[in-house]
C-alpha cells in the first residue's frame, strides 16, 4: 500500500504491508533519513486530525486518505544526503528492501504474519457465527464448557461450510478453506489439535484434502450434482487410506544386535528355541534372530508362519510392556458422558467408575473398570463407515467383538480356535469365571492362542496393540480409527506420518486441552 507523506516540506510516497502505526513511522523515518525518535511525534491527515494507533488501520485503507503528515512539534527535519539504512531504528518484526529511490517497502516478517492472518481469521469465523442463527449459541457452549460436543460441532462446521460457498462458491479455493479452519481454532483454541503442525488440520488439512469442512463442502456438492458420488463424508480413513506409518510400514530396527547371523546360525538359532525351556537363553536368541524374524513378517508369503517357526512366543512372556495411562481414563469417562445415552454406554460407564470391589452383581456382566474404559474409547472414537463395502455401518458394540472376546472358566481354548475364522488382525480372549473378573488373557491370531504376560486388561490391552508392530498385521478396519489414536496419541508412534481422521484429532484436542 502507497501513502503519500509529508515531513517539513518533503513529500514522498512510502509503501507498506504492515498495517501499524509503529511500522508506518518507521518506514518514514527510514525514508527521510531522519532519526527514528518517536516521542512527541504525531501523525496528521490532511484536516489536521491527529491519526493514533487504534485508527491508524481504518484511516489508510479510506481511499480519500490524502497526505498524513509528521511532526513532533520541534521541527523535525529531513536530509536529502541521508541514507534509510543509517537509521537507529532497530525493525526486529520487519524486512526493508528498496524498490526505487522515493519508495520504501517494510515487508511483513513471516511471525507477524503469521499473526496477522490468524487474527483475520479469528475474525472472520466469530463474524460468521454471531451473524447466523445458531452461531451464539455455539459460542456460549464452548464459552462455558471450553469445548463443543458433535452436534454442535456440526452445526458450527454447516454454517461456516455454507458462509464459505456462498461467498467463494462450492469449490473455494485451499487458502479459504485454510483460513476458515485457521479461524476455528483461533476462536476456540481449546479445539485445536496439539500434535498437529497447525492445529486446525482435522477441520481442514490442505495436504489431502480432507477435514470436517471439506467433507461438508463434498456433501454440498454432491447435493448440488447429485449424478456425481462424492468420495468424502463424515467419517474417517480406511485402513488403505493409512501411508507412512502404523504396523506394516517397513522401518529401521531399532535394536542392533552385537551378532549379525547367517541364515545358517539363524536356523540354528531357532531349532535351538523350539525345544529350549532356558527362558533367558530363548529371549537372547530371540533379539539375535529379530532381523530374520521381521523380514519373515514383512513377507506376505512367509508372515502366516510366524508362530510355526517361532512357537516360543506362545510361552514366553514378557514381549510387551504396558503403556496405557490411567491419566485418559477419566477425561475418556467425562467424554463419553456427552455422548446419546445407550444401554452399552450406560453399562460400560458404570463398570469404568466403579471401584474393583464393588458388589454391585450388574458388574458381573460388564468388563472391569480399566478394559470399560478402553471399550469405551471405541464409542467415543466410532469405527469408519464402510460405504458400500460390507458389512457397511458398523456400531461400536458390534466393533468391540473384534477387540476383545470373553469365554468362561473351563473353555477349551483349541476348540475355540477351530470354530474360528482364520483372521490377520489380534484380538484379545479374556477367560474367567465373569466378565469382571477374568483369570487369563490371550492374543489370538491366525487360529493360535499366545498367553499375554499380563494378568490385567491393561496391560493385556497393551500387548494385543504391541502385536500388530511384533507381526506386522493391519489393524481391523472396524478398529481403524481407535487404533490409530492409540498409536499416535498414546504411544507417539508415526506422529506426523500416518493419516488421521478428523474424529481421532477431535478427541485427542479434548483429552489433551
Amino acid at each position: 500500500m502507497l501513502i503519500k507523506v509529508k515531513l517539513g516540506d518533503t513529500q514522498k510516497f512510502v509503501k507498506i504491508t504492515e498495517l501499524s502505526l509503529e511500522a508506518f513511522l518507521s518506514a518514514a523515518f527510514l525514508k527521510f533519513g531522519v532519526p527514528s525518535v518517536l516521542e512527541n511525534v504525531k501523525v496528521l491527515d490532511e484536516s489536521g486530525t491527529e491519526v493514533d494507533g487504534d485508527v491508524f488501520e481504518d484511516v489508510i485503507k479510506d481511499p480519500s486518505v490524502g497526505v498524513l503528515t509528521i511532526t513532533n512539534g520541534a521541527g523535525l527535519e529531513s536530509s536529502s544526503q541521508a541514507s534509510p539504512v543509517q537509521s537507529d531504528r532497530s525493525l526486529s518484526s520487519s524486512s526493508i528492501s528498496t524498490d526505487s529511490q522515493d519508495t520504501l517497502i517494510i515487508e511483513e516478517s513471516s511471525s507477524s504474519k503469521r499473526m496477522r492472518l490468524d487474527e483475520e481469521a479469528k475474525k472472520l469465523v466469530e463474524s460468521v457465527l454471531v451473524q447466523k442463527p445458531g452461531g451464539d449459541r455455539i459460542i456460549n457452549e464452548y464459552n462455558q464448557t471450553k469445548s463443543l460436543g458433535d452436534d454442535t460441532r456440526r452445526k458450527m462446521v454447516n454454517i461456516l461450510a455454507a458462509d464459505m460457498t456462498e461467498k467463494n462458491g462450492t469449490s473455494p479455493p485451499r487458502h479459504m478453506k485454510e483460513k476458515y479452519a485457521r479461524g476455528i481454532v483461533g476462536l476456540f483454541p481449546y479445539l485445536s489439535d496439539p500434535y498437529a503442525k497447525n492445529g486446525y488440520e482435522h477441520y481442514y488439512d490442505g495436504e489431502s484434502g480432507t477435514g470436517y469442512l471439506a467433507w461438508r463442502i463434498k456433501t454440498i456438492q454432491r447435493g448440488l450434482a447429485k449424478d456425481r458420488r462424492a468420495s468424502f463424508g463424515e467419517q474417517g480413513l480406511s485402513a488403505e487410506g493409512m501411508s507412512g506409518g502404523g504396523p506394516t510400514v517397513r522401518r529401521e530396527s531399532e535394536f542392533t544386535p552385537e551378532t549379525v547371523l547367517s541364515e545358517e546360525e539363524c536356523k540354528e538359532a531357532i531349532a535351538f528355541m523350539s525345544h529350549s525351556a532356558d527362558e533367558e537363553a530363548v529371549k537372547k536368541k530371540m533379539k539375535l534372530t529379530f532381523d530374520y524374524r521381521r523380514k519373515m513378517v514383512l513377507d506376505p508369503v512367509q508372515s502366516g508362519d510366524i508362530l510355526t517357526v517361532f512357537p516360543r512366543f506362545k510361552d514366553i512372556k514378557g514381549l510387551l510392556l504396558e503403556k496405557w495411562t490411567t491419566a485418559f481414563k477419566k477425561k475418556v469417562i467425562q467424554q463419553c458422558k456427552k455422548l446419546p445415552t445407550t444401554g452399552d454406554v450406560e453399562e460400560l460407564l458404570l463398570a469404568a467408575e466403579s471401584p474393583t470391589d464393588d458388589s454391585d452383581e450388574r458388574l458381573n456382566f460388564v468388563w472391569d473398570s480399566d478394559l470399560a474404559s478402553i471399550v469405551l474409547l471405541l464409542h467415543l472414537i466410532p469405527p469408519s463407515a464402510q460405504g458400500r463395502k460390507r458389512p457397511g455401518k458398523v456400531s461400536a458394540s458390534q466393533a468391540e467383538r473384534h477387540l476383545v472376546v470373553f469365554k468362561k472358566s473351563g473353555t477349551n481354548i483349541n476348540e475355540h480356535l477351530r470354530v474360528i475364522t482364520a483372521s490377520a488382525q489380534p484380538y484379545l480372549l479374556a477367560v474367567g469365571p465373569q466378565k469382571n473378573s477374568v483369570h487369563q488373557y490371550f492374543v489370538i491370531l491366525d487360529q493360535h492362542a499366545i498367553p499375554c504376560k499380563s494378568t490385567s486388561s491393561l496391560g493385556a490391552f497393551d500387548e494385543l496393540f504391541k502385536a500388530h508392530y511384533v507381526f506386522g498385521t493391519s489393524y481391523n478396519t472396524m478398529l481403524h480409527n481407535m487404533y490409530t489414536f492409540i498409536q499416535t496419541t498414546v504411544y507417539n508412534i508415526d506422529v506426523g506420518k500416518v493419516k488421521e481422521s478428523p474424529r481421532v484429532a477431535e478427541v485427542r484436542a479434548r483429552l489433551l486441552s
